[in-house]
């Protein structure tokens, strides 16, 4: 009887080991999932939370009207002190011009050369070279292999692109801008006269 009670407990132990095993592996089981709905609620409410974030800087960014930003393109940050290099320097005596109306070849040229349109100037030097260098180049065209440099508003197809349909005078001179752009002189080339609007 002994051993027959022995042979019972033993099948009972079994049994119960075999138990204690589900309820472990279902107790992992639970625990996993736990865990992974716990870190997906933490990467979504991240998202959303950057999302958000990002939203903000966007309608700040956005609230600017177009009409007080006055360049034709707006300068971030990284570039904004080679575009005030860039006025300081070439609008002192005449209108500065946006750099998309020339392709980056022409800035180069005329950033290289100290004859500029029969005027002897004083070079830029470093560091403002660079800085304007990079405000040109980021903001200029590209110019296509088979065209010529062009060093006059009136031959940059640039400039006629942003021009279609307006009787230009020939030659275009830097001063005839403001006949159309009347801020032209404050760099504020979005500003048209009411008959361009």
């Amino acid at each position: 009887m002994s051993i027959f009670v022995k042979r019972k407990s033993r099948n009972g132990e079994k049994r119960s080991l075999l138990g204690n095993r589900q309820v472990l592996q279902q107790n992992a089981e639970r625990e996993f999932k736990r865990q992974f709905f716990g870190l997906l609620l933490v990467i979504v409410t991240w998202s959303l939370a950057m999302g958000w974030l990002l939203a903000l800087a966007t309608n700040a960014q956005s609230a600017t009207p177009t009409a007080e930003i006055g360049t034709v393109d707006v300068v971030p940050a990284q570039y904004q002190l080679g575009q005030e290099l860039y006025l300081e320097n070439c609008s002192t005596c005449h209108i500065g011009l946006p750099p998309a109306v020339l392709p980056t070849q022409t800035w180069k040229n005329l950033l290289q050369d100290s004859q500029h349109y029969g005027a002897q100037l004083k070079p830029l030097v470093d560091p403002p070279r660079i800085l304007v260098w990079k405000y040109l180049s980021t903001f200029s065209r590209v110019q296509l292999d088979d065209e010529e440099t062009p060093y006059r508003l009136n031959d940059s197809r640039y400039f006629k692109a942003l021009h279609p349909g307006v009787k230009l005078p020939r030659p275009v001179q830097l001063g005839s801008c403001v006949s159309c752009h009347p801020s032209a002189s404050d760099y504020n080339f979005r500003r048209l006269t009411p008959e361009w609007k």
